[in-house]
C-alpha cells in the first residue's frame, strides 16, 4: 500500500497550513475531501510532481470542473476526502434512467457552482479558493439494470478469501469523490451534493471521510503503518495505457475500485523494524525498495541473497503487486486513511485502472500469499465507472445514452 509523484499533495497548500488542518482532523476523529474535472490539457500541460513558483500575492486558482475528464481522478491530491453513495428508486427502466438524468444534471450543476472562484453559498465565499476536486461514477448493478453504456468489464468484485464486508457500508447506484485542502469545504459541499441528489430521486447509502498524512509537496503521502503509500503509481504515458479507457466511448472514463480496510496499527507496529520492512519490501525511513537506493527505484522483485532467498521476500506486498506479475499494467492508487476511533482506523483504498479484472488478480495473490494480510481486514467495498468529464454548459452522464 503506497502515493507517487503525479499523486503528490497540491503544491499550492503550505505544509504549515497543513499541519494546523491534521490537528483539527484527528482531533474531529474524520476528514473529507474531493476533486472536481480539470481538462485534459490543463493536467497534461502541468507539473504534477513539484511545487510551482508563485507570486506571493496569487491566490491559488479554482481547479476546473469542466472539462474532457473529471479532475477528481489525475489533479494533485488534496489532503481530505469524502466519499458519499447514493441508491436509486426501482420502478420503472424508462423512469429510473430519466432520474438519473435529473440527478446528474443536479450534481453537475452543484459540483461545478462549488469548484468555481465565485461559490454561491456562502459558507464557501470569503476563504479562498476551495481547490475543490471531485469525481462521480455508476456502479455496476445500476448500469446493468439500465442498459447503460460503461464498459464491458465493469462488475462486482468477487468474493476473497478473508472478506468482512459490510454491506451498508459498500456498493451503490453512484458513488461521489470530494477532495479539497479541509474539512469545512467537504462538509458543506457534500451537504450541498446529497440535498441536490435527494432533491432529484436519490437516497444517501453510505459516507465515509479520510485524510493524509502531513508532507512537504511533491513528496508521498504515508499511511497509518508509517510506510509511504503510492510510490510506484504510473506517471501521465502509463495512465493513457492503464488507467483511462481505450480509444472511443471510454476513453475519457475510468473505473475506481474502493476498499475499506481497517489496519491493525498497533500489531504491525509492534513487529521488530526488519521484520515491518521485510514484510513491505520496502524501508520504513524513505520508502526505497529493499533492492533500490532511491524510493522510485523499480523494485526488482528476482534479485536474490547469496544464499538464493529473495531480497525481497516472496510473500513481501510489494512482490505480489508488482506490475511484472501482470504484463506491467499498473494502476493509479490515491488512498486516504480514515480514523473512527480507537479501535477502528486503517486505509480508504482508492485506485483506478482501465479493467477492474486487474485488481481481482492483485487482490487474489495478496488475499492468499500477503505477510502484511493479518494486520488487514476488508470491511467495505465498491466499484464504480468514472463518467467522463463535462463540457460547460453540458452534463455528467450524457455519454450513457448513447
Amino acid at each position: 500500500m503506497a502515493t507517487e509523484p503525479e499523486n503528490a499533495q497540491d503544491p499550492t497548500r503550505p505544509v504549515s497550513a497543513g499541519f494546523g488542518r491534521r490537528r483539527v482532523l484527528l482531533a474531529a476523529g474524520a476528514v473529507l475531501a474531493a476533486g472536481i474535472g480539470a481538462t485534459a490539457d490543463d493536467l497534461a500541460g502541468r507539473d504534477l510532481t513539484a511545487g510551482h513558483e508563485r507570486a506571493a500575492d496569487a491566490p491559488p486558482a479554482a481547479i476546473p470542473f469542466h472539462g474532457p475528464r473529471q479532475a477528481g481522478v489525475t489533479a494533485p491530491q488534496q489532503p481530505a476526502t469524502q466519499l458519499l453513495a447514493l441508491d436509486l428508486p426501482q420502478t420503472s427502466a424508462a423512469a429510473d434512467r430519466q432520474t438519473l438524468r435529473t440527478v446528474l444534471d443536479e450534481l453537475t450543476h452543484t459540483l461545478a457552482m462549488a469548484a468555481s472562484d465565485a461559490p454561491s453559498d456562502a459558507r464557501l465565499q470569503g476563504v479562498g479558493t476551495t481547490r475543490l476536486t471531485s469525481l462521480v461514477g455508476v456502479g455496476p448493478g445500476l448500469a446493468t439494470r439500465l442498459g447503460l453504456d460503461v464498459p464491458a468489464g465493469l462488475a462486482e468484485l468477487p468474493p476473497f478469501p478473508g472478506d468482512r464486508l459490510d454491506q451498508a457500508r459498500g456498493g451503490g447506484d453512484l458513488l461521489l469523490q470530494l477532495c479539497a485542502a479541509d474539512r469545512w469545504t467537504l462538509t458543506v459541499v457534500a451537504e450541498l451534493a446529497a440535498t441536490a441528489a435527494k432533491a432529484a430521486g436519490a437516497t444517501p447509502r453510505w459516507s465515509q471521510s479520510g485524510f493524509l498524512s502531513v508532507t512537504a509537496p511533491g513528496t508521498t503521502p504515508r499511511n497509518l503503518f508509517g510506510f509511504k503509500d503510492g510510490t510506484a503509481n504510473p506517471g501521465p504515458a502509463q495512465d493513457e495505457q492503464f488507467v483511462w479507457g481505450p480509444p472511443g466511448a471510454h476513453q475519457n472514463g475510468t473505473v475506481l475500485v474502493y476498499r475499506r480496510i481497517r489496519m491493525d496499527v498497533a500489531g504491525f507496529a509492534a513487529l521488530p523494524a526488519d521484520q515491518r520492512d521485510r514484510t513491505i519490501g520496502r524501508h520504513e525511513s524513505d520508502g526505497v525498495p529493499l533492492t533500490g537506493t532511491t524510493e522510485h527505484d523499480d523494485p526488482d522483485i528476482y534479485a536474490k541473497n547469496p544464499d538464493g532467498s529473495y531480497v525481497i521476500p516472496a510473500n513481501a506486498h510489494v512482490r505480489l503487486t508488482s506490475p511484472r506479475l501482470d504484463g506491467g499494467a499498473r494502476m493509479l492508487r490515491r488512498g486516504y486513511s480514515y480514523d473512527d476511533g480507537p479501535t477502528d482506523r486503517g486505509l480508504l483504498f482508492c485506485a483506478f485502472m482501465r479493467d477492474p479484472a486487474q485488481f481481482v488478480r492483485v487482490q487474489d495473490r495478496l488475499a492468499t500469499r500477503d505477510a502484511l494480510t493479518p494486520f488487514l481486514q476488508h470491511q467495505a467495498s465498491a466499484v464504480a465507472y468514472v463518467l467522463p468529464g463535462a463540457a460547460v454548459g453540458g452534463s455528467l452522464g450524457a455519454p450513457l445514452w448513447a
